[in-house]
């Protein structure tokens, strides 16, 4: 099989693959339309975020038998069409849902115990206390939306700070020792913290927006380590203004380029995340980690081989 890799990733995707005959070309350069031009040249593609898979490419790909996004995150491939033309999708949530659950723990220690304020300040001579005083994790009612890899992996370990999980999900019946699946009014009605874990998806998009946020119970700490477009920012900036949310963890921005390389957008909401003392802000790097990033390139060459070896 010939397969064409467009993002640089482990270098274990290639040395597994090219000893078990696998042919494969890298091109980390050329734009959608160069691509478009070649791709039916090949049998499969490796991909990350470079470009878009929408139905245009996938129909000019009359040879692909599947495509494998080194990730967890579909939305760059046009899903529907990719199973229409008979493409096994792969993908790698497993592969950093570890490190996506230690940067949630860690964004909210930094965040409710002012760590990263009161460090500045005193580097800058300045010695506060009582203006520092933290908010405990112990106790607190944590809401996840979204059970799957990501958010298995942060109920496992916000269990073990004394936090009560609870999860909305679409699936039913996936309650376990460490989180108890309840409907979204109950989630609404019960959480100190909400934390995102789902998918871009149409039904998706904006869905913690001013609705949502008015119909949390209790003021309430916020996470989103999912995608940017989950949330809309304005209405997230209102909530913040307003004290309904108490403060916010985000990995990931409404207004990052699909590629996720940079913002591409500058307005007043961003201003206002990136000055408040409210906010821990991340450039999408949750699942960033040396660990997560050999764990998923070898769940993608393990899933290739076991379809295609």
């Amino acid at each position: 099989m010939k397969i064409l890799l467009l993002d640089k990733n482990h270098p274990l995707i290639t040395e597994q693959l090219l000893a078990k005959n696998f042919t494969l070309e890298e091109d980390f350069t050329s734009s959608y339309d160069e691509v478009c031009n070649t791709i039916e040249n090949y049998d499969g593609i490796i991909i990350r975020s470079r470009i878009p898979l929408d139905k245009n490419f996938l129909e000019r790909g009359k040879n692909l038998k599947f495509i494998a996004r080194v990730g967890a995150g579909m939305e760059n491939i046009d899903v529907v069409a990719a199973r229409q033309l008979g493409i096994q999708l792969i993908n790698s949530p497993e592969g950093n849902r570890d490190s996506v659950a230690e940067h949630v723990v860690g964004m909210l220690l930094v965040l409710m115990h002012r760590l990263f304020i009161a460090s500045l300040e005193v580097k800058d001579g300045i010695w506060k206390r009582e203006e520092n005083r933290g908010d405990e994790l112990l106790g607190k009612t944590v809401g996840l939306i979204g059970y799957g890899n990501m958010g298995k992996a942060a109920a496992k370990r916000l269990s073990g700070f004394g936090c009560k999980v609870i999860f909305h999900d679409i699936l039913p019946d996936l309650s376990d020792e460490f989180a108890s699946q309840v409907t979204l009014d109950q989630l609404k009605n019960s959480a100190d913290i909400v934390s995102l874990h789902i998918p871009l998806t149409t039904e998706t998009y904006h869905l913690v927006d001013e609705e949502f946020i008015s119909g949390m119970k209790k003021d309430f700490y916020f996470i989103n380590t999912a995608r940017g477009k989950n949330v809309n920012t304005g209405s997230l900036v209102e909530g913040l203004r307003s004290g309904k949310i108490k403060g916010a963890c985000l990995d990931v921005l409404e207004y990052e380029k699909s590629s996720f390389e940079h913002l591409e957008t500058e307005n007043d909401d961003l201003k206002y995340l990136l000055d408040s003392e409210k906010v821990i802000v991340t450039p999408h790097i949750a699942g960033w980690t040396h660990q997560s990033k050999e764990k998923l390139a070898q769940i993608i060459v393990d899933k290739i081989l076991a379809s295609f070896g």
